[in-house]
């Protein structure tokens, strides 16, 4: 370890951006059926990170999660929207790609999927139902993230990490 150099806080920031964003619209993180509001925060914090927005549904109790969860000290980019099935068709119909992170025979390997080169959403289910059937219509690519353990998923706060920051080009 000796010769290493460790970047101080103030060098970190002066490295990133100096002022928060209002909306990169190039990477969305769209949890649109979340059961747990924590994952919600961590993944706020995550979108932040790499330059993502969050899309959330009009929920009551998601904006108090959110709020809980939210360490950032800039305000973050989210979106909230009504109607979940309604969203997506129209991103589909606005010639996104539109990425669901689910269990599929045919899904992309984690590791073997490219950055995105255009306006991406990031369709995330739950632990406990995935993403909705009638959803997979308008996915134009399913991602796995493999897993050796005997768990079935990752929780979506950790698999929506994963796909952004792949996504994003950061990994």
């Amino acid at each position: 370890m000796s010769g290493a150099w460790i970047r101080t806080r103030e060098e970190l920031r002066a490295q990133r951006r100096n002022r928060p964003h209002r909306c990169w619209n190039h990477l969305l993180a769209a949890p649109l059926w979340p059961k747990y509001g924590v994952n919600l925060g961590t993944l706020l914090r995550t979108c932040d990170a790499v330059g993502a927005c969050l899309v959330v549904p009009r929920q009551p109790w998601i904006d108090q999660a959110l709020a809980k969860g939210n360490t950032l000290r800039q305000p973050s980019c989210i979106h909230r929207i009504r109607d979940p099935l309604d969203w997506l068709t129209a991103q589909h119909g606005n010639a996104s790609t539109i990425v669901g992170v689910e269990l599929a025979d045919d899904a992309v390997r984690l590791g073997d999927l490219p950055a995105a080169r255009r306006r991406t959403v990031i369709v995330l289910g739950n632990e406990s139902d995935g993403i909705p059937h009638d959803v997979l219509p308008l996915l134009d690519t399913i991602v796995e993230i493999p897993m050796v353990g005997t768990g079935l998923s990752l929780n979506v706060a950790v698999a929506g990490s994963l796909v952004l920051y792949r996504l994003a080009g950061l990994i």
